[in-house]
């Protein structure tokens, strides 16, 4: 036993010796490299510097396909032979391809089965500083930012230096894009786009973030163009662009909007649809997703219309107040009080809420939220509203998330009848309902959006 255990160890020196004659022969020696910050080790080969593959694996790629290297990274593509005459492969013997350019450099070899690069060869590639001992990069730094209109999408295109990790998230009406490491000016950029009309460059510690916005019916893409000397960061968003949100997500970035205006008859002007159609269409050219209940022959058999309160997001009615001998008048906005009729609303809103019930039944905040943004608008265009609550309208009930019913007037009162006749007064009234709605679902979208990264990041 220790007469093997005697011969193992011989071979082990002896092997060590034939490897250290070999290195000596060859006329290597090990030395340190300072890699773009990171200390590794590389090899003096015939006095040129080489480091191994695995050494560089954490700065390019480094690829071998039969008797060729193909090095990619910080916007580069590089093509080396291997040359295995060791001494040969260190002289400009050797054809190598940077980019488009072809020059005689050093090559790649092997150096006891394993592969090493020319480290001057790289550094004249790749755009590096290079000294023996010390391979520096140049930081990324964003060149320069343009964009483009189409017809159903916009595009910008960000100039990098040289690649960068990107990461990607819709955070409900914004993409933020964020540039790892990358040096950079934060401003913000205007372009002639109908879908991307705006982007902002802001800096967050060491990244650099890019946020455009983007409405309810446009998708976007991110994608990168490698090219010789750059990268190009493409980003393309719009209605032309496939939307990719992930399903339970769909109520946040495509909500659905019901407005519900009542038929009263003898007051001749049916000013509750006219003010919910000028109401859609300003929220239909924004990108949200809007159904009027009524037109002005039908209106929808009263289940339907129940179905689609209970689908909604937001559920607006509009109505004109009246009762017989009323000396009531002007502008009230009514939140719903008491139990709903529907015991899952009743459950979840009084219950501990689950991840991501807000998405299913919102509890009376939102409402309340909503309310004060009605009024706030219809305040600014010169109109005031009361607030107040009432338990008498089912489809108020029925709705799982905010939910209103705006009285424009009085129909038994004279002066709101008249004001009821003025255009304007329709108008301010459409824009107020159209802005609020707006705001709330923005809020509501980012909100979610926030609470999802959150969770993604626990």
């Amino acid at each position: 036993m220790k007469a093997g255990i005697r011969t193992r160890a011989a071979w082990t020196v002896l092997a060590g010796s034939l490897l250290l004659v070999g290195l000596a022969g060859a006329q290597i020696a090990f030395s340190r490299l300072n890699l773009a910050g990171k200390q590794v080790e590389s090899i003096q080969l015939y006095g040129a510097e080489y480091a191994s593959q695995s050494a560089l694996s954490g700065l390019l790629t480094v690829a071998r396909d039969g008797g060729l290297v193909r090095v990619t990274g910080l916007g580069h593509t590089l093509l080396l032979p291997i040359d295995e005459d060791q001494q040969r492969a260190t002289t400009t013997f050797n054809t190598v391809q940077l980019d488009t350019r072809r020059l005689n450099a050093r090559a790649a070899t092997l150096v006891n089965g394993n592969l090493y690069l020319p480290l001057d060869t790289l550094a004249s590639g790749l755009g590096a500083q290079y000294q023996k001992g010390d391979f520096r990069v140049p930081a990324p730094a964003l060149l320069s930012v343009s964009s483009r209109a189409g017809r159903d999408s916009d595009r910008l295109v960000l100039d990098l230096s040289r690649d960068v990790e990107i990461i990607d998230e819709q955070r409900g009406d914004r993409v933020v894009i964020t540039l790892r490491g990358l040096s950079g000016d934060a401003r913000r950029y205007t372009t002639r786009g109908a879908f991307v009309p705006s982007a902002e460059v802001t800096r967050t510690g060491s990244d650099l973030t890019l946020t455009i916005p983007v409405n309810a019916s446009s998708g976007y893409r991110v994608f990168k163009v490698v090219r010789p000397g750059n990268v190009r960061v493409v980003v393309d968003a719009g209605p032309g662009v496939t939307r990719r949100s992930p399903q339970l997500l769909e109520r946040v970035t495509r909500p659905l909007i019901v407005l519900d205006p009542m038929k009263v008859s003898g007051v001749g002007r049916d000013v509750t649809l006219e003010v919910a159609r000028r109401s859609a269409e300003l929220l239909s050219k924004a990108g949200w997703q809007v159904r009027v209940t009524r037109d002005s022959a039908a209106a929808l058999p009263r289940e339907q219309a129940l179905q689609l309160t209970r689908q909604s997001d937001v559920y607006l009615g509009l109505d004109l107040g009246r009762f017989p001998g009323s000396p009531r008048g002007g502008v009230t906005v009514y939140e719903q009080t008491g139990r709903s009729a529907t015991q899952i609303v009743n459950a979840l809103r009084t219950g501990t809420a689950a991840p991501y019930g807000g998405l299913v039944v919102a509890g009376t905040g939102s409402t309340r939220r909503l309310s004060e943004l009605l009024r706030g608008e219809l305040k600014g265009g010169g109109v005031t509203a009361r607030q107040e609550t009432t338990s008498r309208l089912l489809t108020l009930g029925e709705a799982p998330q905010a939910a209103l019913l705006l009285e424009l007037g009085w129909s038994s009162n004279a002066k709101d009848l008249a004001n009821l006749t003025v255009d304007d007064r329709l108008q301010v009234m459409a824009v107020a309902v159209a802005r609020s709605v707006a705001t709330y679902l923005t809020a509501r979208a980012n909100n979610n959006a926030n609470i999802s990264a959150q969770g993604a990041a626990q």
